[in-house]
Protein backbone atom coordinates (compact mmCIF):
# COMPACT_ATOMS: atom_id res chain seq x y z
CA UNK A 1 0.00 0.00 0.00
CA UNK A 2 2.83 2.43 0.77
CA UNK A 3 3.01 5.38 3.12
CA UNK A 4 0.24 7.96 3.27
CA UNK A 5 2.88 10.68 3.51
CA UNK A 6 6.07 10.08 1.56
CA UNK A 7 9.44 10.90 3.17
CA UNK A 8 11.20 13.88 1.62
CA UNK A 9 14.14 13.00 -0.66
CA UNK A 10 17.48 12.59 1.15
CA UNK A 11 19.03 15.74 -0.36
CA UNK A 12 16.06 17.87 0.66
CA UNK A 13 16.20 16.37 4.16
CA UNK A 14 19.90 17.22 4.53
CA UNK A 15 19.28 20.78 3.33
CA UNK A 16 16.43 21.22 5.78
CA UNK A 17 18.42 19.63 8.61
CA UNK A 18 21.31 22.05 7.98
CA UNK A 19 18.88 24.98 7.91
CA UNK A 20 17.14 23.98 11.15
CA UNK A 21 20.00 22.52 13.17
CA UNK A 22 23.25 23.78 11.64
CA UNK A 23 26.22 22.07 13.22
CA UNK A 24 23.87 19.78 15.19
CA UNK A 25 22.62 18.20 11.95
CA UNK A 26 22.81 14.41 12.08
CA UNK A 27 22.79 13.59 8.39
CA UNK A 28 20.15 10.94 8.92
CA UNK A 29 18.29 9.19 6.17
CA UNK A 30 15.75 7.15 8.17
CA UNK A 31 12.24 7.16 6.77
CA UNK A 32 10.82 8.49 10.03
CA UNK A 33 13.18 11.49 10.05
CA UNK A 34 12.50 12.27 6.42
CA UNK A 35 8.75 12.01 7.06
CA UNK A 36 8.92 14.44 10.02
CA UNK A 37 10.57 16.81 7.51
CA UNK A 38 7.21 17.23 5.72
CA UNK A 39 6.44 19.56 8.63
CA UNK A 40 9.66 21.49 9.43
CA UNK A 41 8.20 23.19 12.50
CA UNK A 42 7.20 19.85 13.98
CA UNK A 43 10.53 18.34 12.96
CA UNK A 44 12.35 21.04 14.88
CA UNK A 45 10.05 20.92 17.92
CA UNK A 46 10.19 17.16 18.34
CA UNK A 47 13.99 17.06 17.97
CA UNK A 48 14.52 18.84 21.32
CA UNK A 49 12.58 16.19 23.24
CA UNK A 50 14.28 13.43 21.29
CA UNK A 51 17.70 14.85 22.15
CA UNK A 52 16.77 15.11 25.82
CA UNK A 53 15.50 11.53 25.96
CA UNK A 54 18.73 10.17 24.47
CA UNK A 55 21.30 12.55 25.94
CA UNK A 56 19.88 14.20 29.05
CA UNK A 57 17.35 11.83 30.57
CA UNK A 58 17.89 10.43 34.05
CA UNK A 59 16.81 6.95 32.92
CA UNK A 60 19.42 4.25 32.41
CA UNK A 61 19.60 3.46 28.67
CA UNK A 62 18.50 -0.14 29.26
CA UNK A 63 15.34 1.00 31.07
CA UNK A 64 14.61 3.65 28.45
CA UNK A 65 14.83 1.06 25.68
CA UNK A 66 12.70 -1.49 27.54
CA UNK A 67 9.98 1.15 27.95
CA UNK A 68 10.19 2.21 24.29
CA UNK A 69 10.11 -1.37 23.04
CA UNK A 70 7.11 -2.18 25.23
CA UNK A 71 5.06 0.83 24.13
CA UNK A 72 6.04 0.14 20.52
CA UNK A 73 4.84 -3.45 20.95
CA UNK A 74 1.62 -2.43 22.70
CA UNK A 75 0.89 0.04 19.88
CA UNK A 76 1.85 -2.61 17.30
CA UNK A 77 4.34 -0.30 15.62
CA UNK A 78 6.72 -2.59 13.76
CA UNK A 79 8.85 0.36 12.64
CA UNK A 80 9.32 1.67 16.17
CA UNK A 81 9.93 -1.77 17.63
CA UNK A 82 12.51 -2.54 14.95
CA UNK A 83 14.41 0.72 15.36
CA UNK A 84 14.57 0.27 19.11
CA UNK A 85 15.58 -3.35 18.78
CA UNK A 86 18.84 -1.95 17.39
CA UNK A 87 19.05 0.88 19.96
CA UNK A 88 18.15 -1.56 22.73
CA UNK A 89 20.94 -3.91 21.78
CA UNK A 90 23.31 -0.94 21.80
CA UNK A 91 22.04 -0.27 25.36
CA UNK A 92 22.83 -3.83 26.46
CA UNK A 93 19.60 -5.69 25.74
CA UNK A 94 20.06 -9.22 24.42
CA UNK A 95 18.00 -10.70 21.59
CA UNK A 96 16.21 -12.71 24.29
CA UNK A 97 15.39 -9.51 26.22
CA UNK A 98 13.94 -7.91 23.09
CA UNK A 99 11.83 -10.97 22.31
CA UNK A 100 10.69 -11.19 25.96
CA UNK A 101 9.37 -7.62 25.81
CA UNK A 102 6.55 -8.98 23.65
CA UNK A 103 5.55 -11.35 26.47
CA UNK A 104 5.18 -8.57 29.01
CA UNK A 105 6.02 -7.98 32.64
CA UNK A 106 5.07 -11.46 33.84
CA UNK A 107 7.48 -13.26 31.51
CA UNK A 108 10.23 -15.16 33.33
CA UNK A 109 13.66 -13.57 33.24
CA UNK A 110 12.95 -9.96 34.22
CA UNK A 111 14.32 -8.47 37.38
CA UNK A 112 11.60 -7.32 39.79
CA UNK A 113 12.21 -3.71 38.76
CA UNK A 114 12.18 -4.46 35.01
CA UNK A 115 8.82 -6.21 35.46
CA UNK A 116 7.55 -3.13 37.30
CA UNK A 117 8.84 -0.89 34.52
CA UNK A 118 7.04 -2.92 31.85
CA UNK A 119 3.89 -3.03 34.00
CA UNK A 120 3.97 0.78 34.25
CA UNK A 121 4.11 1.02 30.45
CA UNK A 122 1.19 -1.39 30.14
CA UNK A 123 -0.86 0.58 32.65
CA UNK A 124 -0.17 3.84 30.84
CA UNK A 125 -1.21 2.23 27.56
CA UNK A 126 -4.36 0.65 29.02
CA UNK A 127 -5.65 3.32 31.39
CA UNK A 128 -3.52 6.44 30.81
CA UNK A 129 -2.15 6.31 34.37
CA UNK A 130 0.13 4.30 36.61
CA UNK A 131 -1.66 2.48 39.43
CA UNK A 132 -0.79 3.34 43.05
CA UNK A 133 0.90 -0.03 43.63
CA UNK A 134 3.05 0.19 40.50
CA UNK A 135 3.92 3.81 41.33
CA UNK A 136 5.04 2.76 44.81
CA UNK A 137 7.22 0.01 43.31
CA UNK A 138 8.77 2.46 40.82
CA UNK A 139 9.42 4.95 43.63
CA UNK A 140 11.43 2.34 45.55
CA UNK A 141 14.10 2.62 42.82
CA UNK A 142 13.41 5.82 40.91
CA UNK A 143 13.51 9.40 42.16
CA UNK A 144 10.76 11.79 41.08
CA UNK A 145 12.78 13.10 38.13
CA UNK A 146 13.24 9.56 36.82
CA UNK A 147 9.52 8.82 37.07
CA UNK A 148 8.84 12.03 35.15
CA UNK A 149 11.36 10.96 32.52
CA UNK A 150 9.68 7.54 32.25
CA UNK A 151 6.30 9.21 31.71
CA UNK A 152 7.82 11.47 29.04
CA UNK A 153 9.47 8.53 27.25
CA UNK A 154 6.29 6.48 27.16
CA UNK A 155 4.22 9.47 26.04
CA UNK A 156 6.75 10.41 23.37
CA UNK A 157 6.95 6.92 21.93
CA UNK A 158 3.21 6.38 22.09
CA UNK A 159 2.95 9.50 19.93
CA UNK A 160 5.70 8.29 17.58
CA UNK A 161 4.13 4.82 17.34
CA UNK A 162 0.65 6.04 16.47
CA UNK A 163 2.12 8.53 14.00
CA UNK A 164 4.15 5.81 12.28
CA UNK A 165 1.15 3.47 12.19
CA UNK A 166 -1.22 6.12 10.84
CA UNK A 167 1.16 7.34 8.16
CA UNK A 168 2.37 3.88 7.23
CA UNK A 169 6.07 4.76 7.44
CA UNK A 170 7.93 1.85 5.87
CA UNK A 171 10.69 0.02 7.75
CA UNK A 172 14.09 1.17 6.54
CA UNK A 173 16.09 -1.33 4.45
CA UNK A 174 18.16 -3.65 6.62
CA UNK A 175 16.26 -2.81 9.83
CA UNK A 176 14.25 -5.37 11.77
CA UNK A 177 10.54 -5.27 12.54
CA UNK A 178 8.87 -7.48 15.12
CA UNK A 179 10.71 -10.59 16.34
Amino acid sequence: MGPRIEPVPVGEYHRLEDELFGDRARRGTANISRTWARNPGLMKAQRALQDYIFHGSTLPARHRELAILRIGWRCQSAYEFGMHTVYGQDAGLSEEDVARVTEGPDAPGWTDFEATLLRAVDELHESARISPSTWAQLAETYADDQILDLLAVVGRYWTVSVTLNSIGVEIDPGKPGFP
